[in-house]
């Protein structure tokens, strides 16, 4: 069992393998926070848990008083606590004060379904068992419903909150956290991953000061400026050694987070959906559901937090054929033709491709309507006859002819004011009633919190996909949310516009992802602005970044990995000099990087030299050899680029590794450097697969190999596969 309930004194032990988290229920009455770290038998409560009191302080009104605003809270309500509270309401007589008391509690194995939103899952082998808890307002008949699942076998507890209206009158939700937690101190660093279009995910790393530290997005989506991620850590907390508390949240629109250090030096860490643009109409008898959040503790650092986190997505979050399968090697012709090009151009792109080795060929934007630039036709979902003569399903049998699979872009959250779609629907766009429509890409938002818009993407995505043999669909989002307004929604809940957006986009990714099932789905939103695990649910991969540059992509792809698997990243090598950046890179090092995620090649395959060639197909091969091993493995990170002018790191499996090395800069004289290899077996023996040389794992790890690199831009890989004793010539 994961669950413990003490019932004389309502203690609650949740357990993994390696981990407890503890809280009770302080005379029957407020949810108090104990503990949260590394596995621990029941502690003896009085000294874990010390109730304080204060004179200028309100006091509970019970035998032996203390303070709300002393005590550390499971789930705070506002009531005589000063600090972020977890939940946030208003009344119809304009009250606000809600205070949330112990209602009771059940155990249930497996986990309860959380309909239309995305979340992890169990399998029948699974050990996890989920608490209920029911805290109610008793004055005003509010009741919130707090669910814990824990998945023991993964060090991970997911945690999510439904609020439910029992009284008489209506009450409007101004703000919900899916998970809340209190620690006694605040000698932490917090980490989050901020970034902006084409620089998404890197790390940010600070000391707690006293005040409230936020982050969050209230763009409409997770955007590329905020992931939904927060940590707190050790301040000497390493990839190998210290504490981290981590929370991530399922979801893919406005989101907060943050820690509050208070007056006497507690913190309160917290995770929820997003203030500014959030409020939610709750009638007599109906109820709300939160976003899930997935919360882990590691005693072993930054890297061991990470792995957990990779696994259980791999496992209990990605979903359908290619959440285990292999993920085809594809070339994209956006940065090759950009809007230039026939069917001619990309049925020669297709014929390269399949010469060099690749699988699969996407035709990127500009095939419908009248897509010639940016200024027109989104949401004109029909084939551009002048450049297809023979439509989509023409293009893509010609397409397989050549031995390859055909996919396609869509976006389809999109308008054109300059469409068919938009003359004759100007009212399903975002957008304000009597002021100007913002552009953003020459393009506004379809308003997905419409059953009726929602209706049309899936009955004209179902008809492309039917009409040819289509393998892979990137589903683009390239604008943030503005001018806030739903012309369906009454003027008491367009601020809901936001989050009904969200549930309507996922109503609409279940039905299409379900309907096709063989079809491959990646996310993109201008490049990563939408990498989080709400999307990860319904498609197992998401364009890492619009920056294809290699060295800009080792702090786009270290930072997004320390909470996403490298089986989520898609990474492709592009022309030089870089369409970003300006930067001239060698051609290895481009697939060097690119390998370390869903390979793909973005530029004009028929331009190759007979070397470059040469060269492509070399890691079209290595790559279909390890990419088993790259999607499944455990991720190690070696070296930092943030840290330095190096970046390293490695995936293993059971009986194999890959390992990769970059050095952004030259240095003249540099000294010995060396790579130290992590998580191999101190008693095995490793065989080099391209030089033979055979070395123990205790060897590898505590010595390493020597690297030796010349020139700006450099990098090496090793594939080692595990050889036994009896076997090697050692």
């Amino acid at each position: 069992m994961a669950i413990e309930v003490k019932e004389q004194d309502l203690t609650f032990h949740l357990y993994t393998k390696r981990t407890s988290y503890i809280f009770t229920a302080v005379k029957n009455r407020y949810l108090a926070h104990v503990y949260w770290g590394r596995r621990i038998q029941i502690p003896h409560m009085e000294n874990a848990l010390l109730l304080r009191w204060s004179c200028f302080d309100v006091m509970e009104p019970v035998e032996h008083p203390f303070s709300l605003d002393y005590i550390c809270r499971e789930y705070p309500s506002s009531a005589g606590d000063y600090r972020i509270p977890s939940v946030e309401v208003e009344f119809e007589d304009g009250s606000r004060e809600c205070n949330l008391i112990f209602n009771g509690y059940c155990v249930m194995e497996g986990k309860p379904e959380r309909e239309g939103m995305p979340s992890l899952y169990t399998e029948p082998e699974d050990n996890c068992e989920t608490l209920e808890l029911s805290l109610v307002d008793e004055i005003k008949g509010i009741e919130v419903l707090l669910y814990y699942t824990v998945y023991e076998d993964y060090d991970v507890i997911s945690r999510s909150v439904t609020i439910r209206n029992s009284g008489e009158e209506n009450v409007r939700i101004t703000h919900v956290a899916s998970a809340s937690v209190d620690f006694e101190n605040s000698d932490f660093e917090m980490l989050t991953l901020p970034g902006a279009w084409g620089r998404e995910r890197h790390i940010e790393r600070y000391p707690l000061r006293r005040g409230r530290q936020m982050a969050g997005s209230s763009r409409g989506a997770s955007s590329h400026q905020m992931n939904p991620f927060l940590a707190l850590l050790d301040p000497a907390a390493t990839e190998e050694t210290g504490t981290v508390f981590s929370m991530n949240l399922v979801y893919s629109g406005n989101f907060t987070t943050g820690v509050e250090v208070d007056q006497v030096g507690k913190s309160r860490m917290f995770m929820g959906l997003g203030n500014e643009d959030f409020s939610w109409l709750l009638e007599a008898g109906e109820r709300f559901d939160a976003p899930e959040c997935v919360m882990v503790h590691s005693s072993d650092g930054l890297g061991e937090m990470s792995r957990i986190y990779h696994r259980i997505y791999r496992e209990r979050l990605l979903r359908g054929a290619f959440k285990e399968g292999n993920r085809p090697i594809l070339v994209n012709n956006w940065e090759a033709t950009y809007f230039d090009f026939n069917e001619e151009k990309i049925v020669s792109l297709a014929r390269a491709a399949s010469e060099l080795g690749l699988e699969l060929l996407v035709l990127d934007d500009g095939w419908f309507g009248k897509r010639n630039s940016d200024t027109c036709s989104l949401g004109d979902w029909y084939a551009n006859l002048e450049k297809l003569p023979d439509g989509i399903g023409g293009l893509a049998k010609k397409v397989r002819e050549q031995g390859i699979q055909f996919g396609l872009w869509v976006e389809p959250e999109m308008v054109s004011p300059d469409s068919d779609l938009y003359r004759n629907h100007p009212d399903w766009c975002i957008h304000v009633q009597g002021r100007p429509r913002s552009e953003c890409r020459n393009q506004l938002t379809l308003d997905l919190s419409r059953t009726d818009v929602c209706d049309f993407i899936i009955e004209t995505l179902k008809e492309i996909l039917s009409s040819a043999p289509i393998s892979y669909i990137k589903w683009d989002m390239n604008r943030h949310m503005s001018n806030l307004g739903s012309a369906k929604l009454s003027a008491k809940r367009q601020r809901e516009m936001p989050h009904r957006y969200i549930l309507g986009l996922y109503r609409v990714l279940e039905e299409i992802t379900t309907a096709f099932p063989d079809v491959l789905f990646e996310s993109c939103s201008g490049g990563g602005g939408r990498f989080d695990p709400g999307m990860l649910y319904y498609m197992p991969q998401t364009w890492t970044s619009d920056d294809t540059d290699p060295v800009e992509r080792l702090y786009i792809q270290y930072g997004t990995s320390l909470v996403y698997p490298v089986s989520a990243m898609g990474a492709h090598v592009s022309a030089v000099p870089n369409h970003q950046s300006g930067r001239v890179t060698p051609l290895k090092m481009r697939g060097d990087v690119a390998m370390s995620g869903n390979l793909g090649y973005e530029l004009d395959l028929t331009k190759f030299t007979e070397e470059e060639k040469e060269v492509v197909k070399e890691q079209i091969a290595v790559y279909k050899n390890l990419r088993n091993l790259i999607l499944k493995g455990d991720l190690y990170r070696l070296k930092s680029p943030f840290e330095g002018n190096d970046a390293a790191w490695m995936i293993v499996a059971e009986k194999e590794f890959f390992a990769a090395y970059f050095q952004i800069q030259a240095k003249v004289n540099p000294g010995i450097s060396r790579i130290k290899f992590r998580g191999l077996k101190e008693d095995a023996f490793y065989e080099d697969m391209e030089t033979g040389e055979i070395y123990g794992g205790d060897e590898l790890m505590q010595i390493g190999l020597v690297v030796d690199l010349f020139g700006d831009y450099q990098s090496r890989t090793w594939h080692f596969c595990e050889k036994r004793l009896c076997e090697s010539n050692v």
